[in-house]
């Protein structure tokens, strides 16, 4: 019997076991792959995952970041400074997605994760106090099981969950190829009168191609894609022909803009993919995901442990559900604006000078980045995620994010508030408590972080005793 299993070995997967890893809980990753693919789809890591990896101490193990401004679109138009609402940290990261998965699989494995890969998960059977499943036709019990396993999820079918939304009607595809004649190829993102065409080029070695087809979605999305295919897409949509050779990685997919209808079944949970997926405008889904995995993890490792509150659990549909509806929101007001009818371009041209206003282009940009996340946690004032405050300690300077790298809940005493430290010593084995001064004054004189950085509580908050949200969030203290 295991606490947890979690189905499906992607980033996600793989970070989600290593969350569950750092509260003591000894996941099992069940992945199909014999070995990891090591192709990426995504490559791009907005400002709150790289604030989230910070606060884990991955940050610099899983690429390089960018910080200041950074220029990026919305539906193919360029104009967003992702870098005007990041108020700490990178405002991106380059990271290819198949190296995100290799350092997440490696913390989780330090932390006591068991990784079985070619293990095929082919069944779910919910009981009263576990869930068994099979996989490679042997059946294993867990008490818990979560499906990371991407957006033809067997464990979303097997638990009986909706996934519902809007069908696809763009046809892409996807390849890493060699161009025959690079320079004869616009590079970038270029939309004509038939589609688009994406080209990330490299003249001297493979070059990624991406071609969306608005004239009809794929007739089989399970089809193996063809280089004859991929030239074809390319050739109609730039209307001239692109000589290619050397195919590696190609994929279809559609706009398909669908979610699952709740993220909790009994025992089971969705996360990732298996939750929701849409057309890849502004890399939002891998992002979206992990957030999934640090809001999921230290949940459902005090559900484990016995000292989760009643609804903690129930707290991880109601906190992403709405954040990953709004995803896809965005995303298929990008495809409407990205389609190449000619009749569409004066609604382009006017939503390009919308973007040049700060409101729009903050309000757009924190969106994109993830940044504007905030959850409804019942207190005013708190529900974002804490800033990374330079905190004045005995043993010297340290940053908040260091703080919050054991993944414990922390109450942070900015003010000197023996009523507030005295009141969380019943939270002593599940909460810690540190008291600093701050470089720069902060208005709260104290703050309780959820362990994904997330604050529970502010001092702030006139009438919402700081006892209330130990209990909501951490349980029942130890002296009840």
């Amino acid at each position: 019997m295991f606490d947890v299993a979690i189905v499906g070995g992607g980033p996600v997967g793989m970070l989600l076991a290593a969350e569950l890893g750092l509260q003591g809980v000894r996941p099992l990753v069940l992945e199909r792959r014999p070995t990891p693919s090591g192709e990426s789809r995504a490559g791009t890591l907005h400002a709150r995952t790289a604030q989230s990896l910070d606060r884990r101490g991955l940050l610099e193990a899983v690429g390089r970041p960018s910080g200041g401004s950074v220029s990026f679109h919305f539906s193919g138009m360029f104009g967003l400074d992702l870098g005007a609402v990041v108020e700490e940290g990178a405002s991106i990261v380059g990271s290819p997605q198949a190296w995100a998965e290799q350092v997440f699989a490696r913390h989780a494995a330090a932390l006591g994760a068991e990784i079985r890969r070619g293990q095929e998960v082919t069944g779910l059977v919910q009981r009263d106090d576990h869930v068994v499943l099979t996989a490679n036709g042997r059946e294993l019990a867990a008490r818990h099981v979560v499906g990371t396993d991407g957006a033809r999820s067997t464990v979303r079918r097997a638990a009986g969950i909706p996934f519902t939304g809007t069908p696809a009607r763009v046809a892409a595809l996807m390849g890493d190829v060699r161009l025959l004649d690079p320079y004869g190829v616009p590079p970038g993102y270029t939309r004509t009168p038939r589609g688009w065409l994406i080209v990330w080029l490299d003249p001297a070695g493979h070059s990624r191609v991406t071609t969306y087809d608005f004239r009809a979605p794929h007739d089989d999305r399970q089809a193996p894609v063809t280089l004859a295919e991929l030239r074809e897409a390319a050739g109609h949509i730039l209307g001239r022909a692109v000589p290619m050779a050397d195919p590696r990685n190609l994929s279809r997919y559609g706009d398909a803009a669908l979610q699952a209808d709740t993220y909790r079944e009994g025992r089971v949970l969705l996360a990732g993919d298996a939750a929701h997926v849409h057309f890849p405008w502004g890399g939002q889904g891998l992002n979206t995901g992990l957030a999934d995995a640090f809001n999921l993890g230290w949940k459902l490792a005090a559900q484990v442990r016995g000292h989760a509150p009643d609804g903690l659990l129930d707290t991880y549909h109601a906190e992403r559900h709405p954040v990953a509806a709004r995803v896809l929101w965005n995303v298929r007001a990008q495809t409407a604006l990205a389609d190449p009818d000619p009749a569409v371009d004066p609604l382009r041209e006017l939503f390009a000078e919308l973007m040049r206003f700060d409101e729009v282009n903050t309000y757009l940009s924190g969106m994109i980045s993830g940044v504007h996340t905030t959850y409804d946690v019942g207190v005013p004032g708190a529900g974002r995620m804490a800033p990374d405050l330079v905190l004045k300690t005995a043993g010297g300077p340290i940053r908040l994010a260091e703080s919050l790298r054991t993944d414990r809940p922390l109450l942070l005493d900015l003010a000197g508030r023996d009523d507030l430290v005295a009141e969380a010593a019943g939270w002593a084995d599940r909460v810690d408590v540190l008291r600093a001064g701050v470089e720069h004054v902060h208005p709260a004189e104290a703050l309780l972080i959820r362990p994904d950085g997330y604050v529970a509580w502010t001092s702030d908050a006139v009438g919402h005793p700081l006892r209330d949200s130990l209990e909501r969030w951490f349980g029942r203290s130890a002296r009840a």
